[in-house]
């Protein structure tokens, strides 16, 4: 009987053990998807571009971080900055719709600043997906910024193209110019909603017609050219000479 109960006592104690390992390994990860959460909706909310920063996307990440941030405090009772922040964050949602924007508006004017903007995106898509998940936001809500966010990246798109190509003419490089214009009128036509974007369209389509008629005069022979060289190719006629030129 002592074997026995010895036997039993050790499987009970080893039970117990397993439980707690499992009880805190969970808690571990939950704490740290929380953490990860906080961190997505402080780096969304601080680092958009105030262009595409709007006070009701301010409210939705502010409510968001907020909600995550209860949700933490019962695994990280003692954790003083984080009741801090959750005071802060209640003032915040209070304001409503008033809440400030202190986003200031930064030009995306090279690939690499676009991609960085198109991150932060695809960050604040993970977040709605994952608050309706986690019943955090209603699913109404959830694909109402879902659609807002595709617009936001259309957006992000225009102002690229259209940055990068008026900068190209400003520096006098026509062909550059036609490259950007002639991809921002692609991408918009490709869009599902393009009549949505038709001034923008139209823009584009302007541009590029401006870039190409550039294009075009940058490369013709001036008419008022008559050097020695102009008049000694005007008087010949081998065709084939003259198609090598044109192909040189």
């Amino acid at each position: 009987m002592l074997i026995v109960g010895g036997i039993a006592l050790l499987m009970v104690i080893a039970y117990i053990n397993h439980a707690v390992e499992n009880s805190k390994l969970d808690k571990a990860r939950q704490r740290a998807d929380l953490l990860d959460r906080i961190r997505r909706c402080q780096d969304v909310s601080e680092r958009m571009p105030g262009q595409l920063m709007t006070p009701q996307l301010k409210l939705l990440l502010s409510q968001l971080q907020l909600q995550v941030s209860e949700r933490l405090l019962p695994l990280d009772k003692q954790n003083a900055t984080l009741k801090n922040d959750i005071e802060a964050l209640r003032g915040q949602v209070a304001q409503g719709e008033s809440i400030p924007v202190k986003n200031p508006p930064t030009a995306i004017a090279n690939e690499a600043k676009a991609k960085e903007v198109r991150f932060l995106l695809e960050n604040l898509h993970a977040l709605i997906t994952g608050s309706v998940q986690g019943n955090l936001l209603p699913a109404s809500e959830g694909k109402h910024w879902i659609k807002q966010i595709r617009q936001m990246l259309v957006l992000v798109h225009i102002e690229f193209f259209s940055t990068l190509g008026q900068t190209a003419l400003q520096q006098n490089h026509p062909g550059q110019a036609r490259l950007a214009f002639e991809r921002g009128v692609q991408y918009l036509r490709k869009q599902p909603d393009v009549a949505q974007y038709q001034a923008q369209l139209k823009r584009f389509e302007d541009q590029l017609a401006r870039a190409n008629a550039m294009v075009l005069n940058s490369t013709a022979p001036s008419a008022a050219e008559s050097s020695e060289l102009t008049e000694g190719l005007k008087s010949l006629e081998d065709e084939d000479w003259k198609k090598k030129n044109i192909y040189d």
